[in-house]
């Protein structure tokens, strides 16, 4: 697996995982749980996906500043 994703058609495929958005589903319910709303209605269900995807960011901030 390491020689075909090495490789430069594997770096080419690989490469476009990072910039599709199932990381982010994956990442919240997998790594925060959300594998629910806890809230009924469409306002607190908004709201609370809205409060997942800040703390989303503000991981991917912080750890985009821990590297550079």
């Amino acid at each position: 697996m390491k020689r075909r994703v090495d490789s430069q058609e594997g770096k080419v495929i690989y490469g476009h995982r990072m910039s599709v958005v199932e990381p982010v589903f994956g990442n919240t319910g997998t790594n925060k749980g959300l594998n629910r709303f806890t809230f009924c209605g469409l306002d607190k269900v908004q709201g609370q996906w809205r409060m997942f995807c800040l703390v989303h960011n503000i991981e991917k901030l912080m750890n985009y500043g821990a590297i550079h």
